[in-house]
């Protein structure tokens, strides 16, 4: 397998991918689809890639589910189990209830929202309509998250315009006919255009719905760059109304476009993922025949924040399952590792303490993680065939009033750091000079790590040298 090939995070076999699109659940699977250019790594091309998985780990690679077509793009969108086929797309005697997605189909200076769909839960696709079924008549008007909006009866969609910094809420009654019922924005970040919208309901721990909308942003992010920003508030089917300033939802340089599942077996549940990368050098990832890596699925959930709310995330549940036999991290001391060996690390800092991981490979230092002193700060080495690579990235931790709790995962190409019962996440992709051997804690924390078993395709031999 190549030395950079993740083991527990999503990559396409070979080729282009950027943002997930389509998150549902259907036909028992969780299905992942993908911007994807089929035909080469660069950006072009875009098509949705497909994958599926039973446990949102181990993924399962498909044919392209929706395919470039001449003047039409598969942009970004989502998809929904149409479960009362309100959508007229179902036909007797189908296996499963229509599972339709909304997607933008980019032409020449101009983006349209229209349908596809699959009456097999999920496995194969076909466009369902010529014409779109949103249309303002604009050159940038995309990213269609849609979800069914059980209170008012109806489906809602939020569709961003990029260049106005504005989220537009549209409304229908059978997935067809859609009318504007409000405009969110301009507010918070707008350094750059915005994209990849959400809205989503949680429920605080003292059981109130608050409501969420999320988008990204194409330049002025923490690390500067591409990022993600949050509100919580009210949405009434109609007007979503922020009760807080935006936040951000990640505080690395490599989180964007992130959308949560529909349909999910257990209603409670929140989880999305998000496409691990940065504008700013995606195109110049060393990576051969791949281009580009999800983050791991993450379970959303409120807590509170002085007055606010926080957003948390924490990786699934399922991530605990391929957990091999634990070690001791001993501070001072290296714990070596398989090289390329994902792991998963555990910490308490005590409060007023500090911490320091250090991850080393044949080649030198490859990540530095410090954690105290209200911060969290990650150190990653520059590349020079990765201009804007290396830098450091901080978040701010929140007051602990106690000890500070981290959670950190690296996979042979990437960290992703959950602090403080996840209010606090920092993703940071890596690109070692050779695979990481070793580990070192220094500081006076409480740690535990795991090897993590391996749940992506073993493709050893298929690829070239990445170096």
């Amino acid at each position: 397998m190549s030395t950079l090939r993740p083991r527990v995070h999503f990559t396409a076999r070979q080729y282009w991918l950027n943002d997930p699109n389509g998150l549902v659940y259907a036909g028992g699977a969780y299905h992942l689809f993908y911007q994807h250019n089929p035909r080469a790594a660069e950006h072009g091309y875009m098509s949705w890639g497909h994958a599926t998985s039973p446990d949102l780990l181990t993924w399962t690679e498909h044919d392209v589910a929706l395919p470039w077509r001449e003047r039409h793009d598969v942009f970004s969108g989502s998809a929904v189990v149409d479960w009362a086929n309100t959508s007229g797309l179902g036909r007797p005697g189908d296996p499963h209830p229509p599972v339709v997605a909304m997607y933008t189909a980019a032409g020449y200076y101009h983006q349209a929202q229209h349908l596809a769909v699959s009456r097999d839960g999920g496995a194969t696709w076909d466009f369902a309509t010529p014409d779109p079924v949103l249309d303002e008549g604009k050159q940038d008007f995309r990213d269609p998250k849609t979800f069914r909006h059980a209170a008012s009866g109806q489906w809602i969609s939020v569709v961003v315009h990029p260049d106005e910094r504005q989220i537009g809420v549209y409304g229908s009654p059978d997935l067809h006919v859609w009318r504007e019922l409000s405009r969110f924005g301009p507010v918070g970040g707008v350094d750059g255009i915005w994209e990849v919208p959400d809205l989503f309901p949680l429920t605080t721990p003292d059981g109130q719905e608050r409501w969420v909308m999320k988008v990204d942003v194409f330049a002025g992010g923490p690390q500067g760059g591409t990022g993600a920003q949050y509100w919580v508030g009210d949405f009434d089917g109609a007007v979503f109304t922020p009760t807080q300033p935006a936040r951000w939802a990640d505080w690395g340089k490599d989180f964007y476009a992130a959308i949560t599942y529909s349909d999910l077996p257990d209603p409670g549940r929140r989880v999305w993922l998000a496409w691990m990368n940065s504008w700013d050098y995606a195109k110049a990832i060393p990576t051969h025949p791949w281009r580009g890596a999800m983050t791991l699925p993450r379970e959303l959930g409120l807590a509170p924040d002085g007055t606010e709310w926080a957003l948390t995330q924490t990786p699934v549940r399922e991530l605990d399952g391929v957990r091999q036999e634990r070690r001791e991290l001993i501070p001072g001391q290296d714990v070596e590792v398989t090289p390329g060996q994902a792991l998963d690390l555990e910490m308490t800092v005590p409060q007023g303490g500090r911490a320091i991981l250090t991850f080393r490979s044949e080649a030198g230092v490859e990540a530095t993680l410090r954690a105290g002193g209200g911060e969290l700060v990650l150190e990653r080495p520059a590349r020079a065939d990765v201009p804007g690579f290396g830098g450091t990235h901080a978040a701010p931790l929140p007051p602990a009033g106690g000890d500070t709790d981290l959670r950190v995962i690296l996979d042979t190409c990437s960290l992703e750091v959950f602090a403080a019962g996840g209010r606090v996440s920092l993703t940071d992709l890596l690109l070692p000079a050779a695979p990481v051997t070793r580990v070192t804690l220094d500081g006076e924390a409480r740690r535990a790590l795991w090897p993590l078993r391996p749940c992506v395709p073993d493709w050893e031999g298929e690829e070239s040298p990445e170096r």
